[in-house]
């Protein structure tokens, strides 16, 4: 009798995580993972914080080896190859070892999509001249640090202002760059409202930040081989030693369509609570699926990592004939750029206002800690809410300590369906080090429930 076989493609965040999940399961299952890159199993977050020296070395942000895997897990990972097409209907997969070229039919019984995502690179003139990057695999990052070692760049251009850029803005600015971020929309971090967006700006502005709005790059300008500027639709020149592309990334999911599964409006893969897709004994996880949104009643396209563990955990578990379910997301993120952090939960004013709903919103300002404890500061915090029901629909914050957990009171209190009155009667820790007597979650949801008694 021939054992079972869990195939899983991409061998990252979900990829790995399904397996360990299956493998703990189920251990007499047979476990193959297809890495194109050769790399596994890396902290991809981490990234900005390797080119900014903050971590020394690549090796530090890879959590386990293919080694590792053989010797602890019993999971044989394949680096540098490549899944070239599924047959559905023969259940196989046929793998490519992209070094010698090699083709394979791979048959399986249970098999886990987790390819991840790309990033969106424009045809723009100039896009394939040295010392432009994108930052999506572990070797783009070892290749931007490089390059600053031997370059010594002096002026960073970031073309797109979102989370990556925001992070990539200080990581240059640490290597001594004077940086210039370049956004074609009106305002910054599009996922943003604008009172949040404004304190980001502000924190940029202090650091030396020059921020063009507005416009697009439509070339990049170079000494024949390496990056010198970029210009812009506007007839704007901007000098750079370095770029980096930020404008977004892209799901890997050619190959599942080409199978026959099902996308969604997003382009990502659609999946069901159990990770299944629309054709049976294929899972998918991570940043080629869609993930259900828990306010907007919804598949949404949010890739992050944190995400990407817990599909990939819940798609190994069922492989391994469990019963778990991944009951979506409320689009939480984090992200810090010099000495500010920023936050978000839920859905913004802009997303209430597309979609249609009925809400409203309110800013409030109050102290990180007790008024008269060193080191208190400023937390802005805008809230948003069903205005029929009260019901806590979204919240942003921003300044200079505490935003990360405070956010991750306002997820839990968006997962938990809580209203606006019952966050504000929420019996939060208190001590002058940490924060006011009412912290800023209270005051927040307190300001925002009379507005719903009295604006109705």
């Amino acid at each position: 009798m021939t054992k079972e076989r869990f195939i899983v493609i991409g061998g990252v965040a979900a990829g790995m995580s399904a397996a360990s999940r299956a493998r703990r399961l189920k251990p007499d299952m047979e476990i193959m993972v297809f890495e194109r890159t050769g790399d596994v199993s890396w902290a991809a977050c981490g990234m900005p914080y390797l080119i900014a020296d903050k971590v020394k070395s690549a090796n530090n942000l890879v959590v386990y080896d293919t080694k590792f895997f053989k010797e602890q897990r019993n999971i044989d990972v394949f680096l540098h190859h490549e899944a070239k097409q599924i047959f559905p209907q023969r259940k196989t997969v046929l793998g490519k070892n992209i070094e010698t070229g090699e083709e394979k039919e791979y048959p399986y019984d249970k098999l886990l999509i987790a390819t991840g995502a790309r990033s969106v690179v424009p045809p723009i003139k100039g896009i394939d001249l040295k010392g432009i990057f994108a930052l999506r695999q572990l070797q783009e990052g070892v290749a931007i640090k490089e390059y600053i070692r031997q370059n010594s760049p002096k002026k960073g251009l970031i073309m797109g202002a979102g989370y990556i850029g925001m992070e990539m803005t200080e990581a240059f600015s640490a290597t001594g760059m004077k940086v210039t971020i370049v956004e074609k929309m009106p305002n910054i971090i599009g996922t943003l409202d604008d009172e949040i967006t404004e304190v980001v700006e502000e924190e940029l502005n202090s650091n030396g930040v020059k921020i063009i709005k507005s416009n697009a790059i439509v070339e990049f300008q170079g000494d024949g081989s390496a990056v010198t500027g970029a210009a812009t639709d506007s007839g704007m020149s901007i000098d750079a030693d370095i770029a980096l592309i930020g404008v977004g990334i892209r799901p890997n999911s050619e190959i599942a369509k080409d199978a026959g599964i099902a996308l969604g409006r997003t382009g990502a893969i659609t999946v069901n609570g159990r990770m299944e897709t629309n054709i049976p004994d294929i899972y998918a996880a991570g940043d080629c699926a869609e993930a259900y949104h828990l306010v907007l009643r919804r598949n949404v396209y949010i890739p992050l990592g944190t995400t990407a563990n817990k599909q990939g955990r819940v798609a190994g578990e069922n492989a391994a004939g469990g019963n778990a379910l991944f009951t979506g997301i409320v689009g939480t993120a984090v992200f810090k750029t010099f000495n500010l952090e920023v936050g978000r939960t839920g859905i913004t004013e802009k997303e209430a206002k597309s979609e249609g709903i009925d809400y409203i919103s309110n800013v409030i300002q109050h102290t990180s800690r007790a008024f008269y404890y060193p080191g208190n500061s400023h937390i802005k915090v805008k809230l948003v809410a069903d205005r029929k029901t009260g019901l806590l629909l979204g919240a942003q914050m921003a300044g200079r300590e505490g935003i990360a957990k405070r956010v991750d009171v306002f997820a839990t209190a968006i997962t938990a369906r809580m209203s606006v009155g019952d966050v504000g009667n929420l019996d939060l820790g208190y001590a002058p080090p940490f924060a006011p007597v009412y912290d800023p979650i209270l005051v927040a949801a307190d300001e925002l429930q009379k507005k719903l008694k009295y604006k109705k």
